[in-house]
């Protein structure tokens, strides 16, 4: 298909980190559609910028090019956190980041993409397909003028970057860390100061000291960043964020004027990039950690258990006072527990002794 030329666009006004960009209007000819797709991601950035790309790909490849998506990744035409915003005004038509970043937003949208000793990455699935978050995601992002997809996971991520032993929770009393979400919230009762960064922002607020911490999702994606250049100790399980989704939010007025076959090649791979996503961390993770351990010199820590004791103390109070205080947020939460009684249960009878008894051979422990 030749691209028509885009409309000369106008200056985008009231969005922040947009002054003085112009946004072109999307080309249609003939049924034929040109949007544009703005990530909280840099360009191609591993798993979750090139899960953005592939999205992208399938759509256009699976509508036969009637819906053609040109990716920009973070900052080449608003700033991370302003993607929803670019959306919410149709001045671009898609963005893809994670629901936390838009807890300004609605609070209650941060259980949608994980919560502290929470659910694990199929666990958190489970919950939005088939216990009810979708439909709960549906009616917040619809409040927002978006269309909302499930689309992609980051499975259980690593504990954080520190220059510092962990020791006890006291550890983190006037500790700076970039850390987002409900996992923020849970550090900041024990002391710690929160700081929610974007990708690109990371390693400089490291090296500048505006920020003592940080944790970002895990080995293949903190590799990327270079984060060991900048912090020694490397910690881990990630209590904070055990199976973190992603999201597709599209305008809602664009989406309604889409024909319904391409609605289900949208819909479609959204369900296929989710997994796509998940299972290219699963697979790069281990092979990234030997790195960061074996080439850079990185050391490797388990949070001692009397601060993950801790933390998952602190977690319950912290999230139930947030619910408590928010209507929605305790709906969200009231239906996730729900759910999760009954998915643990399962888990702990089927993965969990799994887990367990493959290391009882000793040629599955290396």
């Amino acid at each position: 298909m030749k691209r028509r030329s885009f409309l000369k666009g106008a200056t985008v006004a009231g969005v922040a980190g947009a002054a003085t960009s112009t946004f072109p209007a999307p080309a249609i000819s003939q049924g034929l559609r040109q949007w544009r797709m703005v990530t909280t991601w840099p360009k191609n950035f591993p798993g979750l910028g090139t899960g953005a790309e592939l999205l992208a790909k399938f759509i256009d490849k699976g509508s036969e090019g009637k819906l053609k998506i040109e990716v920009f990744g973070a900052g080449q035409l608003v700033k991370p956190f302003d993607s929803l915003d670019a959306v919410i005004a149709g001045e671009v038509e898609m963005g893809h980041g994670t629901p936390y970043y838009w807890r300004n937003k609605i609070p209650a949208i941060a259980f949608l993409s994980a919560y502290p000793y929470g659910m694990t990455a199929q666990e958190q699935n489970g919950w939005i397909q088939y216990g009810g978050g979708q439909q709960l995601a549906e009616e917040m992002y619809s409040e927002l003028g978006c269309k909302y997809f499930l689309s992609g996971n980051t499975g259980v991520q690593m504990g954080g970057w520190f220059n510092k032993e962990i020791n006890s929770l006291n550890d983190y009393r006037g500790l700076k860390m970039r850390i987002p979400g409900l996992g923020g919230e849970v550090i900041k009762a024990a002391g710690a100061e929160t700081i929610n960064l974007p990708a690109s922002e990371v390693l400089n607020a490291l090296e500048s000291g505006a920020i003592d911490a940080t944790e970002w999702v895990g080995p293949y994606n903190d590799l990327a960043l270079g984060l060991y250049k900048k912090a020694k100790y490397y910690y881990y399980p990630g209590w904070h964020e055990p199976g973190t989704t992603l999201d597709n939010f599209i305008n809602l007025r664009e989406w309604e004027r889409l024909p319904s076959d391409v609605k289900a090649v949208v819909e479609a791979a959204n369900v296929a990039v989710n997994q796509l996503v998940l299972s290219e961390f699963v697979a790069r993770n281990n092979a990234a950690l030997k790195t960061l351990v074996g080439k850079h010199g990185v050391i490797l820590k388990q949070f001692p258990e009397s601060v993950l004791a801790s933390f998952s103390t602190l977690s319950d109070k912290v999230v139930n006072d947030l619910a408590s205080n928010d209507q929605r947020s305790r709906r969200v939460l009231d239906n996730i527990l729900t759910y999760r009684t009954e998915a643990v249960a399962w888990t702990s009878l089927s993965e969990t002794t799994f887990t367990a008894a493959r290391f009882l051979y000793s040629y599955n422990k290396a």
